[in-house]
């Protein structure tokens, strides 16, 4: 038997909290002219992307050498707790909107990686591929929890890369080749626009709405880095969306440059454009060439840029928050990329291939992410949304939530999903439920990156201990207080 505080744990919370049919928000988004307007409000954004709220690249794991590639990882889909954690990281340093990535596409190396996709080829005898509901329902839980939250979500559904399984693996369902995606004539390109049909019109398994009648769905986007978007493909795109889901904007995932017949097309609503330095635009100048460009026929948003130090971070920032053309300005930015809490304890983490030096950032940022600005670069985002919401201070940090410790089996292994915004740890030891509790290790921090929790745990009880029970509880903190303790657990020391 396990010992619980009176407080439910999170997971148990979710599944009550977001089980209902309400909305938390009064209004879809609508664009007018160049700005998104939330009611009569105008709405602008900042954040650290989260790409992962859906589905997880454990790269903890290595890479798989199953994988012909030769770089594929193991991916796995969230817990309840994690995804609900990540949101409160989100909601709690003022994001209000987040674009995640796509949906992953099957592919042959996949059972033996250890990986599920939301995308699966189709059935003997059948023509389009098919949704597998095992990962939708995560899917599910991420917009719920969205909505509870009142973050705001972009989704792009295909990729033009293979990392998740993209237009490559989807042409390869019918012999066709990656290009073919683009090819409206083609079979891959019927696939696509029957998978955004079976997307927008599925029905949430938790809040009982129709994908379409989501208002935590800001914007669907065609797809993510689509760089050979012709005119044909988004003209057929944005109008297939826009016949199946009049509720919601249509985001054209081009990137690089900036169309003219997207800033024609009466069913594109947003520009998004992705900075770079392989591509050669990752500098403060494109948001005004884009803008200039865009001139304010429509939306625009920087949907990524990153893997630079500070300085240039803030360069590109101060940017799209400041400049504008004839009064149009940047609705709002995401630098790459965010990780979460892991549910038995530490973070995920992802080193950027790009150059090979950049981490993954971690809410609220922590000292061992030196290395990596952590600090700064979650500080820079907090102080871009509080200006883009016109405050003048920073919003502090709401006290942490209690963290969830989990059972424990060893001194040697204590293990907590730590509070979405907790900085540090104190851990006590009692040996009874109602204390009194001695404290066996304070400021202890769950920030390292790199965490492998194969070989790795949060703290280690070194004391020599009777036999008996003993309870243990954590407690986070951070800069506005303490939580209240976590849920207890009990070892029996034999």
């Amino acid at each position: 038997m396990q010992y619980r505080n009176s407080f439910k744990k999170i997971g148990l919370l979710a599944a009550l909290l977001i089980a209902h049919h309400t909305h938390a928000f009064d209004d879809f988004i609508k664009r007018d002219g160049s700005l998104l307007k939330d009611g009569g409000k105008t709405l602008r954004f900042a954040g650290l992307q989260a790409p992962e709220l859906h589905r997880i690249e454990d790269d903890a794991k290595g890479v798989c050498k199953a994988d012909p590639r030769g770089w594929g990882q193991y991916f796995k889909w969230p817990t309840a707790d994690e995804q609900e954690n990540w949101f409160q990281s989100l909601a709690f340093t003022g994001h209000k909107v987040m674009r995640t990535y796509v949906l992953s596409v099957e592919q042959e190396s996949d059972p033996l990686c250890q990986r599920e996709t939301h995308i699966s080829k189709p059935l003997a005898g059948e023509q389009f591929p098919r949704l597998n509901e095992d990962a939708m329902v995560h899917y599910d839980r991420m917009i719920a929890l969205a909505d509870k939250y009142k973050i705001r979500l972009i989704l792009p559904f295909i990729d033009h890369w293979p990392w998740w399984g993209g237009r490559e693996q989807l042409a390869a369902f019918y012999g066709e080749q990656a290009e073919d995606f683009y090819n409206t004539e083609s079979k891959t390109y019927a696939a696509y626009q029957n998978i955004i049909k079976q997307v927008i019109n599925r029905k949430n398994t938790i809040t009982g709405r129709l994908y379409r009648d989501e208002k935590a769905i800001m914007a669907w986007e065609t797809g993510n880095e689509l760089k050979d978007t012709t005119a044909s493909f988004l003209q057929k795109t944005a109008a297939h969306i826009k016949s199946l889901d009049p509720n919601h904007l249509v985001v054209d995932g081009n990137y690089i440059q900036i169309h003219d017949f997207a800033i024609k097309d009466p069913n594109v609503d947003i520009i998004s454009n992705h900075y770079y330095e392989n591509v050669g635009n990752l500098t403060p100048a494109t948001v005004t060439a884009d803008l200039r460009k865009i001139a304010g026929n429509k939306v625009y948003i920087i949907g990524e840029f990153g893997l630079l130090d500070i300085a240039q971070l803030s360069a590109i920032a101060n940017a799209a928050i400041e400049q504008d053309y004839h009064g149009h300005k940047t609705a709002g930015f995401f630098i790459w990329g965010l990780r979460g809490h892991r549910h038995d304890g530490g973070f995920y983490w992802h080193l950027e291939p790009a150059n090979n030096k950049t981490y993954s950032y971690h809410i609220p940022g922590f000292q061992e992410g030196e290395h990596n600005e952590e600090l700064a670069v979650v500080d820079l985002v907090r102080k871009s949304i509080a200006a883009l919401n016109g405050d003048k201070n920073v919003a502090p940090l709401p006290k942490p939530l209690p963290p969830i410790l989990r059972p424990i089996t060893s001194q040697a292994n204590i293990r907590w999903m730590g509070s979405a915004v907790g900085r540090n740890y104190r851990l006590e030891r009692a040996t009874n439920l109602e204390g009194p509790w001695k404290i066996l290790a304070e400021k202890i921090s769950d920030g390292i990156n790199r965490f492998d929790p194969a070989t790795m745990t949060l703290f280690t009880d070194k004391q020599q201990l009777s036999k008996g029970v003993y309870y243990y509880r954590v407690i986070a903190i951070n800069e506005s207080g303490e939580s209240a303790p976590s849920n207890i657990e009990k070892l029996e020391v034999r």
